[in-house]
């Protein structure tokens, strides 16, 4: 049986509770009565059409309810009177006064919201020990391999739901079916939880099972990275049994420990883990070993195997509208990593590069290393085409400008940043006449070689770039 979806819902009254209650999308809604200030659980269960967890989360174990622990049971007992599906109940509250009702299983949940617990696994076998009730364990990793840890100590013979929390334990939330949880949390009650839409309709948990492909974005920090819902939906679209999540990691080593561990496909590496990554993967292309990074990885029976896309998803702008470089002016603005990768992608397809930085010596530094020309700041008119390789122009800073105006003058512009997809550089340079490209297309480019390397199949790039652009404008929304 897949995993289910539980809609954790808050609210300050019993009326909104309800609400809430009957828009969810998730299998189970969690009732928070701890965040009420009208209790009334009648009130709450009643006319209920999705089946309910019942919760009154005290004060000492993360939740809102702050009076006295006789009432605060009180209301768990009226839930179990009353006939709620289920009803959680801390393994440090004291149980035994509460009634029993079959048509009722507790919840019996442990959190350790500062770390691992010094004993997991004598915890867990105490807490399996209780008859009938499902065991729900929720702790904080300090490291991604700490979620091995906890999907080892639950490997149960009994209902039980596994959670890590916070930015370390993403998978365990968005891929339940890998640590054998009935169920995952959606909402925003806890550190670390995705909404149960997205649960629902982009990490699709309904349909996941153990045989289930994993793949995964890795790096740090990754809250805003739109690679899981381009590559779900991209999943989604042509009917794979696949799911692509977060590991959050600064370590590469710990990366292919847990990868390997959790049975992982593929993975898109990011900051600041491609150099790292590289030096521990030895099957790895050409252009791999010429930049001493790569970006994307596979696993297969014979172990990992590592390619660079980055230059691949740089170029495809102009692969796409078959442009030709060759002797073309680019100017390259900018000397950090992803400048590095557009000098070397342009002076390959045979452009006149030239790199501006505003410090001078990290600008002759880059254009002594590729063999390009160090420009003055800003660069001279007359170019082909300018890159934006600074951050300058990020979400929310979007009317900033890594040159000024009236410097944008030539026939091309394309700017790395993908958040917004409209940049001020991109604003002046349509107003000024030129051609302008976004980072978009340098992100859903690379996107595509990646899964097209892993599954063989053709990408649906305008699904991707769909399911992009909806999650950028998420979390603009969210600001």
């Amino acid at each position: 049986m897949p995993p289910a979806v539980v809609d954790t819902i808050t609210a300050a009254t019993t009326a909104e509770l309800r609400a809430r209650r009957d828009a969810t999308v998730g299998d189970i809604v969690e009732l928070r009565l701890d965040y009420l200030t009208d209790i009334d659980v009648a009130g709450a269960l009643a006319d209920r059409r999705t089946p309910v967890i019942v919760t009154c989360r005290a004060s000492w174990e993360g939740g809102r309810f702050a009076g006295d622990e006789a009432t605060r049971l009180g209301v768990l007992a009226r839930a179990i009177e009353l006939g709620a599906e289920y009803v959680d109940v801390e393994w440090k509250a004291d149980r035994r006064g509460l009634p029993s009702n079959p048509r009722t299983t507790l919840v019996l949940s442990h959190h350790d919201f500062s770390g691992m617990p010094a004993d997991l696994p004598g915890l867990v076998r105490t807490m399996a020990a209780e008859p009938g009730a499902i065991v729900k364990v929720a702790v904080t990793p300090t490291r991604l391999r700490d979620c091995l840890t906890l999907r080892e100590t639950m490997r149960l013979d009994l209902p039980h739901v596994a959670i890590a929390m916070g930015p370390m334990g993403q998978v365990t939330r968005t891929a339940p079916a890998l640590f054998g949880s009935r169920w995952t949390y959606g909402g925003v009650a806890a550190p670390g939880q995705t909404s149960a839409s997205d649960l629902v309709d982009v990490y699709r948990v309904g349909r996941q099972s153990a045989t289930t492909a994993l793949y995964a974005v890795a790096g740090a920090p990754l809250a805003h990275s739109a690679s899981p819902a381009m590559h779900n939906a991209a999943f989604a679209a042509l009917g794979l049994d696949a799911v692509y999540v977060v590991l959050e990691t600064d370590d590469a080593a710990e990366l292919l420990e847990v990868g390997e561990a959790l049975g992982l496909r593929g993975a898109s590496v990011t900051a600041p883990l491609k150099t790292g990554v590289f030096a521990r993967v030895p099957r790895r292309d050409d252009l791999s070993a010429t930049i001493g990074a790569l970006n994307t990885l596979r696993r297969d029976a014979h172990g990992w195997e590592g390619r660079n896309y980055d230059v691949a998803g740089f170029l495809s702008p102009f692969v796409r509208r078959d442009e030709n470089l060759r002797g073309r002016r680019a100017v390259v603005l900018g000397a950090g990593g992803a400048a590095r990768t557009a000098l070397w992608a342009l002076g390959a397809r045979g452009a006149r590069v030239e790199v501006a930085a505003r410090r001078m010596d990290r600008a002759r530094a880059l254009a002594a290393e590729f063999g390009v020309t160090a420009s003055t700041w800003p660069p001279a008119a007359g170019w082909d085409l300018l890159v934006n390789t600074t951050p300058v122009g990020t979400w929310p800073d979007v009317d900033a400008l890594p040159i000024q105006a009236d410097a944008v003058r030539g026939r091309m512009v394309y700017d790395l940043i993908y958040n917004p997809e409209e940049t001020g550089l991109l604003a002046v340079a349509r107003a000024q006449g030129a051609e302008a490209i976004g980072g978009l297309e340098m992100l859903v480019g690379q996107a595509c070689h990646q899964f097209e390397w892993w599954t063989g199949q053709p990408a649906p790039r305008d699904v991707m770039a769909g399911a992009a652009r909806r999650f950028l404008e998420s979390k603009r929304a969210d600001v």
